[in-house]
């Protein structure tokens, strides 16, 4: 029992001789509405150790698998992870404006994919798990309407995207405006194991592989583990939705449902979640590989990702950085 609790119970006791029976009904009384008040304290107090997002506002926000995502849930989570952004974006040096010429705004937006179709800007990043969410934009792309196939199939041809950089900076200005601009994030450290398991040909063992990224520093990384916030600009570009990685069979569906698409058109199912799980893992098995050294470097070489976007499960998280990191 908690200090106040026992506290009052001492005076109720020191009260308990008295002889008078109304107050020894009022006592009783008291005395068992303070005992409710104690457990509800006692079980918040669980509560908050045992969520600890929600101590923290974290981009993860307590979305459980198994329970249902409403449309309010979802703006309710994007608000707090768009704060969590909007707040990394006013401490930091990061573009916030497009530059003037072609050339500079066609490079800060390279990696920026559209669907003229739908009114719609992603980031098109390597190793986030957008496989099936690409095969749906192509779908919709090669349909003369929005009506999908029940099941949708997957599409032989790849690449039907444009980039934003392929148009001139007037358009761009005026998609950047108007369009349907969506943010997908991963763990960054789940996104070296997607890259490293892609290029496990190369003979490498993992810590191997860590080390030579480390090597080559931020500013010369492949595109499958450059941090996030240098491919996709979220300082720069006011991302209507950000998404994460893990809750995507969830949240997809009530975006693509926003933009449109009938109720009754099934969906593919997208496998993140479980894939989040066998990372979960791997995650731990790979990270013992590396010395403490080296997982601080990492901490580093990532270390805006984790201030915009919060990957507070990650095993990287909270880990002190250090400068050894180029």
């Amino acid at each position: 029992m908690s200090g106040p609790c026992l506290l009052f119970a001492v005076v109720v006791s020191s009260w308990w001789g008295s002889s008078e029976l109304p107050k020894m009904r009022f006592l009783l009384r008291l005395l068992t509405l303070a005992l409710l008040c104690c457990l509800s304290l006692l079980w918040w107090g669980h509560f908050l150790r045992s969520h600890p997002s929600q101590r923290r506002g974290d981009l993860e926000a307590d979305m459980k698998d198994d329970l249902p995502l409403t449309f309010d849930t979802l703006l309710y989570v994007q608000q707090l992870r768009k704060k969590t952004l909007r707040s990394f974006c006013s401490k930091t040096a990061k573009v916030t404006k497009l530059p003037a010429s072609q050339q500079q705004a066609a490079e800060v937006l390279s990696r920026i994919a559209v669907s003229t179709k739908l009114d719609f800007l992603y980031c098109q990043v390597p190793a986030i798990g957008l496989e099936i969410w690409e095969w749906l934009l192509e779908v919709l792309e090669e349909k003369a309407d929005v009506t999908l196939e029940v099941p949708v199939r997957q599409p032989q041809q790849r690449g039907l995207q444009k980039r934003l950089s392929e148009y001139n900076l007037t358009a761009m200005e005026a998609m950047l405006r108007s369009y349907t601009k969506v943010l997908f994030v991963r763990d960054p450290f789940q996104r070296l194991i997607s890259a490293y398991m892609q290029r496990m040909a190369d003979g490498l063992t993992f810590k191997e592989f860590i080390q030579s990224i480390l090597n080559r520093g931020p500013q010369n990384a492949s595109m499958e583990w450059k941090p996030l916030v240098s491919l996709c600009r979220p300082c720069l570009i006011q991302y209507d939705y950000v998404m994460m990685f893990g809750f995507l069979n969830r949240e997809v569906h009530h975006l693509m449902r926003r933009m449109g698409l009938p109720m009754d058109v099934h969906l593919p199912e997208f496998t993140d979640s479980q894939i989040r799980s066998t990372y979960s893992w791997l995650s731990e098995q790979l990270l013992s590989e590396l010395s403490l050294k080296e997982r601080r470097q990492l901490a580093h070489f990532y270390r805006w990702d984790f201030a915009a976007f919060r990957f507070s499960s990650s095993l990287l998280w909270d880990l002190p950085s250090t400068e050894g990191s180029k």
